[in-house]
């Protein structure tokens, strides 16, 4: 494939009218979107070998979805086939080829392709692989996702240990826990699936925990085959069971985390509710004491699991809350001198979102603007969480205040409205290039940060959370701190005025 662009008149005319960078479900909400505006002259560009971002990334034994499936897939293409309330994780995988084949999207797909960066050159996006091959582009379109790069933990020694290191995120299928001693790094959402699981099967098992979590009951039921056909045969009865699992899901994340200034009863409530499930499984006060966390809930993004806790009264399952201080060849010494002689190393240390994935790949932009640079040296920002002043034809899908809600469906059928919208005006006008507005960016920014002020990132107690929400600057800019009404009706109604177009 050449990497030249054609000429026409003194314009060029780039090979695509749009790469995809990324092809999990936000690349591939992307491509049905602007396939729907008559933009099929796409190229879809992933670093793994197949479809479905981390849920082909991720193998490790217990992983499921931590929201209610019926809420976590395309509102326009439901599943009526979940077999549980929480999916486990092969079914996500499904789901995800089963819409990349629905939807025709294999065919703008090319996997081992590794994005370099990406250049704006005057009418279009040059983007580098690490092959050197190049494409050009009119939009650029970079869905790599917020939980792409994997967080190694720097600790001395780790290097040298002689046994099996396994990262949650490139699970070793063929390698037998079975009878080994093992040691898990990490307490978040992935590790209280996990944990569980290996204790299962090993001899041993240490935990090393930095911060503890918010854990409530999961409800996870399975679905009867019957219910399955009645979802299918009536598509409403489960529209209605989403709307039900949204709502609460709403209720929980605006009365107790975005609107904690007005509401800190409902925060309190889900705090004490996950209290009386660690007391309800856990006797020990003293075990207690080390499982419940110190900071508001909210602050770090709380999980579901029926049997976490539980999992830390069995007899071989012991809980170490003392610092790591190295890693010697077949044992892990605490900062006590405490030493634990392990066969593997589990890490469940979760994403490096703020240093390296924002953006994941170099962004180029108008006047040699580096997106990386300029948004750690003027604050993290993204207009409506999808486009940057100084980037034209860049939808940034992975951007700062471009989470809404709990259900990450939610933030990408936001910004498909936000594309349909803005593509449509674009082509109303006979326009190829968009900019947003350095104003409009600015007055986003400043209600935003308003609306932090009044949640739990701003008035709890998050300094000891160690939460992927707030970046290395201390600002919690990662989600969207309005309601996913709100944030859906800003997406079809933002002023057209708010953008430049050429």
């Amino acid at each position: 494939m050449t990497s030249d662009s054609a000429t026409t008149e003194g314009a060029m005319v780039a090979q695509y009218d749009a790469v995809i960078v990324g092809a999990g479900f936000g690349g591939m909400g992307a491509a049905i979107q602007l396939a729907r505006l008559g933009h099929t002259n796409l190229l879809i560009l992933e670093r793994e070998d197949d479809l479905g971002g981390t849920w082909h990334v991720n193998r490790y034994p217990g992983l499921a979805v931590d929201i209610p499936s019926s809420t976590y897939s395309y509102s326009f293409e439901p599943n009526p086939y979940w077999s549980r309330l929480f999916a486990p994780g092969p079914e996500l995988k499904r789901y995800a080829e089963h819409v990349a084949d629905k939807y025709g999207l294999r065919k703008w797909m090319r996997f081992g392709a590794v994005v370099t960066g990406a250049v704006w050159e005057r009418t279009h996006w040059r983007v580098t692989l690490y092959s050197g091959e190049s494409f050009t582009s009119t939009y650029l379109v970079t869905a790599t996702g917020f939980l792409s790069q994997p967080k190694m933990p720097e600790i001395d020694g780790i290097d040298g240990f002689r046994g099996k290191v396994i990262h949650t995120t490139a699970w070793d299928d063929d390698y037998d826990l079975t009878g080994k001693r093992a040691a898990v790094i990490g307490t978040g959402a992935t590790a209280v699936q996990l944990i569980p699981e290996v204790a299962k099967v090993v001899s041993e098992l240490t935990v090393y925990q930095r911060t503890p979590i918010w854990v409530s009951p999961k409800p996870d039921y399975v679905v009867p085959r019957r219910l399955q056909a009645a979802f299918a045969a009536l598509p409403f009865a489960q529209r209605v069971v989403r709307l039900t699992g949204s709502a609460i899901l709403e209720l929980l994340m605006i009365t107790g985390v975005v609107h904690y200034k007005n509401f800190r009863l409902g925060n309190r409530i889900a705090e004490r509710w996950c209290r009386a499930h660690l007391r309800r499984q856990v006797r020990d006060p003293g075990l207690r004491r080390k499982l419940t966390p110190d900071y508001s809930f909210g602050c770090k993004r709380p999980t579901f699991s029926n049997d976490y806790f539980r999992t830390f009264t069995r007899p071989h399952v012991k809980l170490e809350t003392t610092g790591i201080a190295r890693i010697e060849d077949n044992a892990i010494i605490t900062a006590a001198g405490g030493r634990t002689e392990i066969d593997v190393l589990l890490l469940a240390t979760g994403f490096n979102l703020w240093d390296v994935n924002f953006p994941a790949i170099e962004i180029i932009g108008r006047d040699g603007r580096d997106l990386g640079k300029w948004w750690r040296e003027n604050r993290f920002q993204a207009y409506e969480g999808v486009t940057v002043p100084g980037f034209p034809n860049l939808l940034s899908l992975n951007s700062p205040y471009a989470y809404s809600g709990l259900s990450y469906f939610t933030t990408i059928e936001c910004q498909m409205k936000h594309i349909d919208r803005l593509f449509t005006a674009m082509r109303r006008r006979g326009s190829r290039v968009f900019e947003v507005t350095q104003r409009a960016n600015d007055e986003f920014l400043d209600r935003m940060t308003d609306k932090v002020g009044d949640s739990v990132f701003a008035l709890g107690q998050c300094a000891t959370a160690n939460s992927y929400y707030f970046n290395q600057h201390g600002e919690a800019t990662l989600l969207r701190p309005t309601s996913t009404i709100a944030a859906h009706r800003e997406a079809v109604r933002f002023p057209l005025s708010d953008y430049t177009y050429a």
